[in-house]
């Protein structure tokens, strides 16, 4: 699956990464200059057969994605945005971790490359000093004949050289990039390189492995160390957070003294 026409001249490109990853893993990524979404390509690849391991790696994007729709900035010749294809056995309850167990995957590529280990905001963000660097999308898709699922498309988005203005202004007090909070300019072949390994080593290791990615999930998480509110439409309930349970979830107080575990797909984390 080469789709080597498509690639530009920057630190992010086909020809790179083609003298990083083996001939046999690079025929499963495919990369582009510039698309809508990668979670969007890869989803209708999926649908077409596409094997489990393939990437869409793309230096722009169009109409990126968050959860429950948001848009995500994805400037040119600054960021990774990446999907990787799973086909796993499982039920969509089961699933439920590969969203903590991405974050652990990005957050170890991240640190083999600068030696610096961003922090994970419980669910599916890492942050920078207390600012966003990377949005983790995964989305689902039924075979409602056994009611299992039939792939799951992982979508990840780092910001990675962009300076504080190259951020729309409503964003620069809650986004930021490597570069800004560490002064580093990183190649994003490397990192996209780096990424696709730890993916590859995640989707390999999963679920057995759940132990390794749920302790260094805990060890990331700042989420427990922080003062939050959950976001219910207009309002902020404050909470204190307690733990990651052993399912990812998270355990909190309210201010009543109730406890309540709080899954991913229900509520959003303000910090």
């Amino acid at each position: 699956m080469n789709n080597s026409k498509n690639y530009n001249t920057s630190d992010l490109s086909y020809d790179e990464l083609a003298t990083l990853l083996s001939k046999e893993r690079l025929e499963q990524v495919l990369y582009f200059d510039s698309i809508d979404s990668t979670n969007n390509k890869l989803r209708e690849l999926a649908k077409n057969g596409a094997p489990a391991g393939t990437v869409v790696l793309a230096n722009h994007q169009s109409a990126g994605r968050g959860r429950r729709g948001r848009n995500f900035s994805s400037p040119k010749d600054a960021g990774i945005y990446l999907s990787i294809l799973m086909r796993p056995n499982c039920t969509p309850q089961e699933c439920t971790s590969l969203t903590p167990w991405t974050a652990v995957a990005i957050t170890r590529a991240i640190f083999h490359l600068i030696n610096i280990a961003p922090s994970i905001k419980w669910v599916n963000d890492l942050y920078m000093n207390n600012k966003k660097i990377c949005g983790i999308l995964t989305e689902l898709s039924m075979d409602n004949e056994n009611k299992k699922v039939s792939h799951v498309v992982i979508g990840v988005g780092v910001n990675i050289n962009e300076s504080s203005i190259d951020f729309p202004l409503d964003l620069r007090d809650i986004a930021t990039s490597i570069y800004a909070e560490t002064n580093q300019k990183i190649n994003r072949s490397r990192l996209a390189f780096a990424i696709i390994k730890e993916l590859d080593n995640m989707i390999a290791n999963w679920p057995e492995a759940k132990d390794e990615y749920l302790n260094a999930y805990r060890e990331y998480n700042l989420t427990t160390k922080s003062q939050i509110s959950i976001v219910s439409g207009d309002t902020l309930i404050p909470v204190t957070p307690l733990k990651i349970n052993d399912d990812f979830s998270l355990q909190v107080r309210h201010q009543d003294g109730r406890l309540e575990n709080l899954s991913s797909g229900e509520v959003s984390i303000r910090l």
